[in-house]
């Protein structure tokens, strides 16, 4: 086990061994535990867990989907990525969620009207002011919250550079707060968007990448997950992969899923658990 990261294993472990009972709104029922954090040096291999199987795939399609500000399910659907299914509103989107937050925030009318890029403003900003402590995108818009299909669990994250000996600009580090995380589904998805996140945002920047901070609000396993959690937690974790990317796009708009591979990825099988909606 020496070097290898178990932060998120220990997270589980500790939350099916400590957690508190709650009734929820999908009327399944979780154990979990409020307020913690689990970090990951992205110099030490790319964050894929392997204590069970990851659709990576899935995973770049909706990142990508998210940065070019496409809330339409079917788009993913049409890639066999079926991450959406179960959140889509009558007119076949997921409403103003987190593509359209981090591309298109909406401006009230007597403020000028209009939207803002917030990703686009993100890189220009890390490269114009890369010390700056506003390098921050927020999906919680309280006003659009009723339109959405499901309200954003990962709510805002900062970005953060850190110097090199010399002071200059050295690596480039991510905060995520996230409200609400399902342990044994969602979160390792979480964890490898936004590593992927800051491994493109690092070289649209000319920045090292550095450490993702994961912050967590209620994090929880619901009721129904437990022996599938169990099971994971019964194999033995192996070395992360490493994050290869092909290619610099011009604009962090224009990755493409084939500008990624994944090498020395060696996971345990995938287990599969129903999705609480």
């Amino acid at each position: 086990m020496t070097g290898i990261e178990t932060r998120y294993e220990n997270l589980l472990r500790d939350v099916l061994e400590n957690g508190t009972r709650r009734e929820d709104r999908t009327g399944t029922g979780t154990i979990g535990v409020f307020g913690h954090q689990i970090r990951f040096d992205l110099a030490k291999g790319f964050p894929l867990i392997t204590t069970k199987k990851v659709f990576t795939r899935g995973i770049l399609e909706e990142l990508l989907w998210f940065l070019n500000g496409d809330t339409r399910v079917k788009t993913l659907q049409d890639k066999d990525v079926h991450i959406w299914d179960s959140w889509v509103l009558e007119d076949g989107t997921i409403g103003p969620g987190y593509s359209h937050q981090w591309r298109h925030w909406d401006v009230a009318a007597e403020d000028g009207g209009g939207h803002i890029d917030q990703i686009a403003d993100l890189v220009e900003n890390i490269k114009k002011d890369p010390f700056s402590r506003r390098h921050i995108v927020n999906a919680w818009n309280v006003a659009k919250l009723p339109m959405m299909a499901l309200p954003p669990c990962h709510t805002m994250f900062q970005f953060h550079v850190s110097p090199d000996a010399a002071g200059k600009p050295w690596k480039l580090n991510c905060q995520l707060y996230q409200r609400s995380g399902d342990l044994f589904l969602g979160v390792p998805f979480n964890i490898a968007s936004y590593a992927f996140l800051i491994h493109m945002v690092a070289q649209q920047t000319g920045l090292e990448p550095g450490e993702f901070i994961h912050t967590f609000g209620d994090a929880h396993i619901y009721n129904d997950h437990k022996d599938q959690v169990r099971e994971q937690l019964s194999r033995e974790p192996r070395p992360y992969p490493t994050l290869v990317i092909g290619r610099k796009p011009e604009s962090i708009f224009d990755y493409q899923v084939s500008d990624f591979e994944i090498t020395g990825y060696d996971p345990h099988p995938a287990i599969k658990a129903p999705v609480a909606v």
